[in-house]
């Protein structure tokens, strides 16, 4: 049996407990300082409202104002599983709080900017420590095509764990494993966590498909044969993902892995960057969306756009990324998405 703290009771922090739990582990989730009112409902009746389902029994939940006291105990693991936009503030009490090295489980999918450069949330959570002169953490981290209602549902799914030790990843596999929620191991963090975020803009581009395919067509023949510029669209994403991979020191062959493409055909189908995507491409523009028909929903691949874009048109060349450059062009200058191949 370990231990186990998830910062974050959103809706993926919430679905991990479950096989953490059904594999006997000691199971904690804490929610952070927006997430009190969800800590207030599901300590009444366990009911998660994202997750529409009940939340194990054995899990024991508790509101963020004891984060520093449990960060202070002998957990074996801490999961970080809040958003991207929430990776400060996590951090921020990680160093704050610290007794001795953690072992951490990184739930979170985003990037972010170090000096002018393009870093992993691991290489950002590692950077603020040894700033504040501590050690570097041991860190995992979780990446795949695993959509939490799914995971909480018990359908059946794989997702990758990283470390740069086999051996860490896979003792974390044998931890959390089960038969509908199956792991594979690698050493790539930096792979598996840079597709982890890209894969969210490249999610956009292809659920653009159906407003690119023949705007002058009527609605119902563009839904039907929206197929063939999405097929182009995933294997070019493919390219471009296999690209940036590699100039971030990552191992491109990760791109064919649950990282990679695995992970961007869940977020194709069933997520909310897709949708973004399918209204861009309808020729709206991304604040007009974000004001109306997307209001108050989190969309992972225009913060990372914001975050990074950029960065990225400083330093690389719109000639390797016309995909991703087409997007950011959109995001961050409220354009018109138009895709050039």
């Amino acid at each position: 049996m370990k231990k186990i703290l998830i910062i974050g009771a959103g809706a993926m922090g919430s679905a991990f407990s479950l096989p953490c739990i059904e594999n006997n582990n000691k199971v904690t989730l804490i929610g952070t300082h927006i997430e009190s009112k969800l800590i207030k409902n599901l300590k009444k009746n366990r009911y998660h409202h994202m997750l529409k389902s009940r939340l194990p029994n054995k899990l024991n939940i508790l509101d963020y104002k004891f984060l520093k006291s449990e960060l202070k105990k002998n957990y074996n693991y801490v999961v970080l599983a809040v958003s991207s936009k929430g990776i400060d503030w996590v951090i921020e009490k990680l160093v704050k709080n610290y007794v001795k090295k953690y072992y951490l489980i990184v739930l979170t999918k985003g990037l972010s900017i170090y000096k002018n450069k393009i870093i992993t949330i691991s290489n950002k959570i590692n950077l603020e420590f040894q700033r504040k002169g501590l050690p570097i953490q041991n860190i995992t981290s979780i990446k795949g095509p695993c959509l939490a209602v799914g995971l909480i549902n018990k359908v059946r799914t794989s997702t990758v764990i990283a470390n740069q030790s086999i051996s860490v990843a896979s003792q974390v596999s044998r931890i959390i494993s089960t038969s509908y929620y199956t792991t594979e191991v690698t050493k790539d963090i930096i792979g598996v966590e840079i597709l982890g975020a890209i894969k969210n803009i490249y999610a956009m581009l292809i659920g653009a498909s159906v407003g690119l395919s023949g705007s002058k067509l009527k609605e119902n023949i563009r839904l039907k044969y929206f197929h063939n510029t999405s097929s182009v669209l995933f294997r070019k994403s493919l390219n471009e993902m296999e690209i940036f991979t590699k100039k971030m020191n990552g191992n491109p062959k990760t791109v064919y892995g649950l990282a990679g493409l695995g992970d961007l055909y869940v977020s194709i189908v069933g997520g909310r960057n897709s949708r973004m995507g399918y209204y861009l491409g309808k020729g709206k523009k991304y604040l007009n969306i974000k004001n109306k028909e997307m209001k108050n929903i989190t969309t992972e691949g225009c913060d990372l756009a914001i975050e990074i874009g950029p960065t990225i048109q400083k330093k690389f060349k719109r000639k390797d990324f016309p995909l991703m450059f087409s997007l950011i062009d959109s995001i961050c200058k409220n354009k018109k998405l138009k895709i050039k191949w």
